[in-house]
């Protein structure tokens, strides 16, 4: 998908009709499946595709990247969680709840559980907005038994933020340049170095 975003970025086709028709499922499509499987760099396609957005004529693309990439984002979550929220429910679990909770340490677990207790569902917006920061709470979520309905009722928050702050990255990288594949470029540099940063902290920190 980035691949397609700069090709398209760079050599927009003479119909911008055409492009959306077929980048629009295509965001929808991956966006939803980075949600459910976090090897999809989802914070990377927003950006890029609100570039592309931000060079358009059509004066609503922004909002519909907007619309398409939280509804994804929330279609993908919701269906990650009801998937572990079996397992929780189930005596043996499942496998979608053990792979969650293999991806999360204890000690970063213990936290989103804390965060859990003093913010309730509210921590959910935070989580999304904070690289490597969903996974741990969903599984404090999944722990705690919450409900699906307040999962939902948080989720759509933390959803909109997420795809409103991404998009706010392409629109800003958008900006700064007068051809569209360099803003892409930018978008997507920023979001793999923001998506990195906790890491390289942690690295740090055990370096020190």
């Amino acid at each position: 998908m980035i691949a397609f975003l700069a090709s398209a970025a760079a050599n927009p086709p003479p119909s911008e009709g055409t492009q959306q028709a077929i980048g629009y499922p295509t965001l929808f499509l991956l966006v939803a499946l980075g949600a459910l499987v976090p090897v999809v760099p989802t914070g990377a396609l927003v950006s890029g595709a609100a570039v592309v957005a931000f060079h358009q004529t059509e004066p609503v693309a922004l909002a519909v990247v907007f619309a398409v990439a939280s509804v994804a984002a929330l279609l993908g979550d919701v269906t990650l969680y009801w998937l572990g929220l079996r397992g929780v429910h189930s005596r043996n679990g499942s496998r979608w709840l053990h792979r969650l909770q293999a991806r999360v340490d204890p000690t970063t677990l213990e936290t989103a559980q804390r965060r859990l207790d003093e913010h309730g569902a509210a921590v959910l917006v935070l989580s999304r907005l904070i690289p490597a920061g969903r996974i741990p709470v969903m599984v404090a979520c999944l722990l705690a038994e919450m409900p699906l309905r307040r999962f939902v009722r948080g989720d759509v928050l933390a959803c909109l933020a997420w795809a409103a702050a991404y998009q706010l990255i392409g629109i800003l990288g958008g900006s700064l340049f007068p051809e569209p594949w360099q803003g892409v470029a930018l978008a997507v540099g920023l979001t793999f170095a923001i998506a990195a940063g906790p890491s390289i902290v942690r690295h740090l920190r055990k370096d020190a």
